[in-house]
């Protein structure tokens, strides 16, 4: 029989006592053990005891912060479990043991939020929240399909099924086991619950510590408040956001009175996957892809291009580029998935959206990384836009990237900027080759032999395999360099061979990548620049006050990524002074 259920009846005990119960094997008495050696179901039976107080104490010790998990941690005195004791021994038999139950119910349940809270410092650098994080696990699912297939993902889901029910059972047999040993020695547990208590208090009042943290723990209450207050505050916050979404200083503004000092420009706005500060500043990759910065930035005057630099803060880092794409274009700090709903049902006008008003550009999408419907796509103001079904790519994947970003632009010059007799165009193009896990990653080929895609069967087999290069985070390094290395080289071998006078780039990070690359601390800026052919084009954002060149000074200015669209539109709108676009004749392109 188990020794989580196996019991009889306390022969010391009278049976009408209220506070009889049925009893565990740990409570065999020693003396009815048999001469020869210790009872080896009480010896099991206690050690699962002194296991399940280890779990649960352990449980509400645990921080949920990869960092602060140290030894130090666990050396403290935790609050709730004081508190779960004292509340267990004045409870009657029927009411402890539903107590129990339910208390497990919620160690387990915090205890899996510490979990998540974990991976969500590390990948996304701030905890989870229990409202509007939810969407991100299909995100992960089909991140996981799409870079270790369908099986693993599978496995992986199954696991994590598992892991979550395993903690929820483990934790409620844990506590119902502890209640039913509290009961049992009512006085020594009373005893004990007092003087924990006492001795909480006092090194709460002198402030103690162990390890940098305070001996008198509360952490676990103070992650569940904290919970709670969250989701009051997303509550709160959808209904202010939505009165700060409502107010657009360019909702009303003329169509001739929007990006006069661009007209017949082409402007391409292209985001690059995970490129943020770190990529620049970092000792170990600063050097190479400064270097690779500088020599494009050579390549680039080379063709008659100049270019500026500076900074943006992202409102997410790890991961959630949609997100940092939604922020830019709105001009909005869009920070979860609850903004990103709420501002791309509005009738906000987003930067593309301002160049569709202004009735002098073609307005397109390049969307690789999108797979399936994308409803959001009204809010952007396309014309048309191509996502990874549409983009003629028969090659294979590069782990999560569906297509390699000299081929994305590639397809944007056949279908649209190489057309003869077009308008000119305003373009926004994502690229994902340099999107976790980093690995392979594909190489520049001559523009004209890409084909469909196809000739990178050969280079992804001979690229690093992403499960080996997880194995060692100075590999991840090595590996994300490259493929900032590789998106930067497509841009800019795009702007030799198929820029003119008329070509306007903005490109930008869109945010940090991970821990695993970053480290702890590493902040939110993305670098941002701007190339042109054209001296009027720059000589609009001299006020700015950016750096010369692709790479951004360690004091180039530093703007939240949601100020970037008005102060795009006030730069290229008209000049104090200057007549409309309506008063004057269209000159031709």
């Amino acid at each position: 029989m188990s020794s989580w259920t196996r019991s009889r009846q306390q022969p010391d005990q009278d049976s009408g006592n209220p506070d009889t119960e049925k009893t565990t094997a740990e409570d065999i008495d020693t003396d009815a053990v048999a001469e020869g050696g210790r009872d080896p179901q009480l010896i099991v039976a206690r050690a699962v005891t002194v296991l399940a107080a280890v779990y649960v104490i352990g449980a509400l010790l645990l921080p949920n912060q990869l960092t602060d998990l140290t030894p130090g941690a666990f050396v403290r005195i935790p609050v709730e479990g004081i508190f779960g004791a004292a509340v267990l021994l004045v409870l009657p038999p029927a009411a402890r043991r539903i107590a129990a139950m339910v208390a497990g119910a919620v160690l387990g349940l915090v205890t899996i939020l510490k979990v998540l809270d974990m991976g969500f410092y590390s990948v996304l650098d701030r905890p989870f929240d229990p409202v509007l994080d939810w969407i991100l696990f299909d995100d992960g699912e089909s991140f996981l399909r799409d870079s270790i297939g369908q099986v693993g993902a599978i496995g992986a889901v199954i696991g994590v099924v598992v892991g979550v029910l395993a903690l929820l059972v483990l934790s409620m047999l844990a506590v119902v086991r502890l209640s039913g040993l509290l009961a049992r020695n009512n006085a020594v547990a009373t005893r004990a619950t007092l003087v924990l208590g006492t001795a909480w208090v006092a090194v709460s009042a002198v402030g103690a510590q162990v390890a940098g943290a305070p001996l008198a723990s509360r952490a676990t209450s103070e992650l569940a408040q904290s919970r709670v207050e969250q989701v009051t505050a997303d509550r709160k916050d959808e209904v202010e956001f939505a009165k700060e979404a409502s107010v657009d200083a360019y909702r009303d503004t003329p169509s001739d009175e929007l990006l006069t000092g661009l007209r017949g420009k082409d402007v391409v706005f292209a985001f690059i996957e995970s490129y943020g500060r770190s990529a620049i500043e970092d000792p170990a990759m600063a050097p190479q892809v400064g270097k690779a910065l500088a020599d494009s930035t050579d390549r680039l005057k080379a063709a008659g291009f100049a270019s500026r630099s500076g900074f943006l803060t992202s409102p997410v880092a790890g991961a959630g580029s949609w997100l940092a794409h939604s922020t830019f274009m709105s001009g909005l700090w869009i920070k979860n998935q609850q903004r990103y709903d709420t501002v791309t049902k509005s009738k906000r006008l987003s930067l593309t959206g301002a160049f569709r008003r202004a009735d002098a550009w073609r307005t397109v999408g390049i969307m690789p990384g999108v797979t399936r419907a994308w409803p959001e796509s009204k809010f952007y103001g396309f014309d048309t836009y191509y996502d990874s079904r549409q983009l003629g790519y028969k090659g294979p994947k590069f782990s999560w990237a569906p297509v390699p970003d000299q081929f994305s632009l590639k397809t944007f010059q056949d279908r649209e900027n190489g057309k003869p007799g077009r308008k000119p165009l305003m373009s926004e193009i994502i690229l994902v080759s340099s999107h976790n896990p980093w690995a392979p990653i594909p190489k520049m080929l001559d523009w004209d032999k890409l084909g469909d895609g196809t000739v990178y069967h050969s280079i992804k087999e001979e690229g690093e395999d992403p499960k080996e290069v997880w194995k060692d985070p100075k590999k991840v390094r090595t590996e994300y360099r490259r493929s900032i290395e590789y998106s930067v080289d497509s841009l800019v071998s795009y702007v030799e061979k198929y820029g003119d006078d008329n070509t306007v780039l903005v490109f930008l990070g869109d945010h940090q990548p991970n821990k695993t690359v970053t480290g702890e601390n590493a902040g939110r800026d993305v670098p941002i620049a701007m190339v042109a052919r054209d001296p009027a084009v720059l000589d609009r954002i001299d006020s700015w006050g950016w750096t010369d060149g692709l790479k951004p000074a360690p004091d180039a200015p530093v703007w939240p990524m949601d100020t970037f669209r008005d102060r795009f539109l006030k730069a290229y709108g008209p000049k104090p002074g200057a007549p409309s676009p309506s008063s004057r004749s269209a000159s031709a392109r």
